[in-house]
């Protein structure tokens, strides 16, 4: 499966992944519930180098993780959607929000992180590897 798109809510921001997604992930931190306003998240990451805005541009909001680390959220300024995630120590890796790809019948998560956060309603039970935190 080499590439796909995507944008934002209202259309002002369109984007193309050439190459093949590195993983995708479901995300139960605070950060991510807050951002969907969802339960969890689930996240693509791809190589920086095969992500190109083809259309609009992005605003940043940087903060803190749970982890200690600055993470970098890209948003539609119009709409507020937000579309990719990364953080200073590793440029070279997006994560993608999965609900602003157009055909994400692709994506299959390979673990679930941040389970310590998971709220008491979610279900954990798909057989998938999980991380009390992080898992990198």
């Amino acid at each position: 499966m080499a590439g796909f798109t995507g944008g934002c809510l209202c259309g002002a921001v369109r984007y193309e992944v050439t190459g093949d997604p590195i993983r995708a992930q479901i995300c139960h931190c605070n950060d991510c519930r807050r951002v969907t306003g969802a339960e969890f998240a689930t996240n693509v990451f791809v190589n920086t180098a095969d992500l190109k805005i083809t259309k609009g541009k992005t605003q940043e909001f940087r903060h803190t993780a749970a982890s200690g680390n600055e993470r970098v959220k890209e948003f539609c300024e119009t709409c507020g959607s937000q579309l990719f995630s990364w953080g200073p120590k590793r440029p070279e890796v997006r994560s993608i929000k999965v609900g602003s790809i157009d055909d994400a019948s692709f994506v299959k998560p390979w673990a679930h992180v941040w389970v310590s956060r998971a709220l008491p309603c979610t279900s954990l039970e798909d057989g998938l590897p999980q991380f009390p935190e992080g898992n990198t």
